[in-house]
This record gives structure tokens, sequence and C-alpha cells, in this order.
């Protein structure tokens, strides 16, 4: 397991600011490593997962999946059988306890198999029947008519005599069990697909942190050079000036040069992104959904890469804060797919 460790170079430009969000990232990190020891799970989850559901009970058999792609906040539809009641309710709650953001569609699919009928006298129609034919026999032999002798099968094949129960929807209580037990069975596959991913995209977010702390250091180096290079230029130009014959005030000499100074040094957004790589390092090995603050931090990481790129003055830290976007465009991108 990765141990989060907390390193930002100590400058006496660091904002206030700047000092309580580092005092801040490093009782969290110190949290964080706490809750490993202890041996509490952590891992991201992404937003994308498939669990496949298949069942059967009696003479149903179901099937069906559960997939999700990434969304702003949780949003959940179903494809089930409406008519086996309170089966969605359960299957939504089911959903809640394990997913907080994502768009997740349920689908359920039912089929019967085909079962020899059964058949029932209705014993009042069969009555009501017999007293019908036997009044009918007796009105003909009245008129001396002699009638063919009913047989067994031209009563039961008379309307309502045998009824035919296929077996309908009835309780629905027991069905809905099994197929709610199955969806447990799915969800455990989902989540676990989703743990794959999520584990995946923390490998590649942690290497990509690497290359943004890699830049970071070049854009150190590179400072120190151009300000060994800007400083010589500022003293060429001084000299000419003094030269002149009107001498520039020196107190707004002196105010001017440190604005110049100001405007150029990035030692803050290079501990900035310091901090923004251990805050993001942190929230990789958080326990829970992190998406929305990861998310947030791609947005500090890509302010301070402008900022650089603002105050680089040379082609040489240009070149690196356009490297620093490109890796953080990167990042962004993975960012979306995690809860």
């Amino acid at each position: 397991m990765f141990a989060p460790t907390l390193s930002v170079t100590h400058n006496s430009t660091m904002s206030g600011s700047a000092g309580r969000f580092r005092l801040f990232l490093t009782k969290r990190l110190m949290a964080m490593a706490e809750a490993q020891d202890s041996g509490e799970s952590v891992g991201l989850r992404s937003m994308t997962g498939f669990g496949p559901l298949n069942g059967a009970f009696a003479d149903w058999s179901f099937s069906g999946d559960v997939r999700a792609v990434n969304g702003r906040g949780l949003d959940m539809r179903f494809r089930a059988p409406d008519w086996i009641e309170g089966l969605e309710p359960i299957l939504r709650k089911a959903v809640q306890a394990r997913v907080l953001r994502g768009s997740v569609t349920v689908s359920i699919r039912l089929q019967r198999e085909e079962a020899v009928p059964e058949l029932r006298l209705n014993e009042a129609q069969f009555a009501a029947t017999l007293e019908l034919l036997t009044h009918i026999e007796a009105g003909a032999s009245a008129y001396g008519l002699a009638l063919v002798p009913t047989k067994a099968s031209d009563i039961a094949a008379m309307r309502g005599v045998v009824e035919q129960r296929e077996g309908g929807n009835g309780d629905t209580g027991a069905l809905r069990a099994a197929i709610a037990a199955a969806f447990d069975a799915a969800l455990l596959a989902f989540d676990a697909d989703r743990a794959r991913e999520g584990a995946a995209l923390s490998d590649v977010l942690f290497k990509q942190l690497d290359e943004v702390e890699r830049l970071r250091t070049i854009a150190l180096t590179a400072a120190g050079a151009r300000a060994d290079a800007a400083r010589a230029g500022l003293e060429r130009n001084l000299a000419r000036l003094l030269e002149a014959t009107e001498v520039p005030d020196e107190a707004r000499l002196a105010q001017e040069l440190a604005l110049i100074a100001v405007k150029t040094d990035i030692t803050e957004e290079l501990d900035r992104l310091t901090a923004h790589v251990a805050a993001a390092r942190s929230l990789l090995v958080t326990q829970g959904p992190v998406g929305r603050k990861l998310d947030f931090l791609m947005q500090e990481f890509n302010r301070e890469a402008n900022t650089l790129c603002s105050k680089a003055q040379s082609t040489e830290m240009t070149a690196i804060g356009l490297d620093l976007k490109a890796v953080i465009d990167q990042m962004r991108e993975q960012v979306q797919n995690i809860e």
C-alpha cells in the first residue's frame, strides 16, 4: 500500500493561506496513515461497471444485468416487470446502498416455462348442466323424441363445466425474493468490476502525479537558471540606465525591481503544485467516493500550470508549463470516471 508523505519546500514567500493548507494536508495524511495501519480497506471505485443477473424460481427463469456509466449525481433507471409488487423499491434501495454517483441502469427479463394446465371441475356449473340436460331429455320424451345418450365428454365440453387454471401472477412474494437475492449477487459482481477499474485508474493517476512532480523539479531547476540570467540582464540594463544624464530616484528604482521580481517568481506556484500532488495522493488512498474532490483539485492543478506559463519569460519554462498542462488534462479525463 502506498504510504503518503508530505514534502513541501519552505520559502519565506509562501503565503499564509498556502501555509494553512499545508498544515491541513499534513493532518489529513497522518489520518490516512492511521487508517491504513488499522487495516481499513481503501481504494477507488470507478463509476463504470457491469454485473450479470441470472436465476430461476419454480417455473420462472430470469436474466438481466446492472450497469453504470459516468454521471454527475446518482441517476437510476429500472426495466423490470411492474406486476411484481414491491420489486423496484427493493432494487432501488440495494443500488443506493452501494452506489453514490453514476448513471445506473437495471434490466430484468422474466420467462416462464410452459406447464401442463390444471383442470378443475366447476361443481356448481356441473350440477346446473345435469339439471338442464335432464329437463331437456324429459321435454323431448314428452314430444316422443328419442335423444342420443349424452356422453361425459359432451358434458365436459360444455362451457364452464371444466375450468382451466393457468398459473397467472398470483402471490409474487417468493418470486420477488428470488429476484432480489440474484440481484444482490449481481451487485457484488458489479461492485467488483468497479473496484478493478478503480484500481487501474489509481495506477494511472499515481504515474501521472509522478510525472507532475518530475516536471515540477525540472521547473525549479529552470527557475534558478532563469533567475541568474535575469539578474545579469537587470545588472546590464541598470548599468546603462545609471550612465544616463538623469539618474532615477533610487527608491523608485528599487520598487520597480521588486515588482519585476515578484511578477516573475514562481516559488509559490511550485510549492502549491507539491501540496496538490500530496493532496491527490492522499485522496487516491481514501476510503469512499472522492471523484468530486479530485475534480476540484484538477482545477487547482490547472490554475498553477496556467500561472507558471504566464510567468515563464523563457522558452524552456514555457515548454515545461505546457507539458504540465498536458499531463493535468490527462489526469482530469481519468478523474471523470471516479465515483
